[in-house]
């Protein structure tokens, strides 16, 4: 049961937070988007993102610093790999399978549900 609480309580606590600096900063959702996913990345080099996952589960994975993680994850294991080359690869291969899900799911949406343009 509490892994559930500390999900909903972190993940509102980093939704929160984000909502507070777009009303106070001005800054554009593009802008606040990557800075999550650099966010999530720097926090990853440090070692601090596995503990935290661990403590808040989908509250830390499903936001935009966990796919910060991910990227940063698989250009860990592809420098491992494939030495500097992994530089550029790792980010992509680790978050292929999540863009692509995201793409196909939000296509098929648009086609059940006939989005109209404003």
């Amino acid at each position: 049961m509490m892994d559930y609480v500390n999900a909903f309580w972190v993940g509102g606590l980093i939704c929160a937070l984000v909502q507070i600096l777009m009303e106070k900063t001005k800054m554009m959702p593009g802008r606040i988007m990557v800075l999550l996913v650099v966010t999530g990345a720097i926090i990853s080099v440090f070692g601090w993102y596995e503990p935290f996952q661990e403590f808040a589960g989908a509250g830390a994975s499903v936001p935009l610093l966990g796919f910060g993680n991910v990227l940063m994850k698989g250009v860990k294991e592809a420098i491992k790999e494939q030495e500097f080359l992994g530089l550029f690869s790792g980010g992509f291969k680790a978050g292929a399978v999540g863009t692509s899900a995201a793409l196909i799911f939000g296509y098929i949406a648009s086609i059940l549900f006939k989005p109209k343009m404003k």
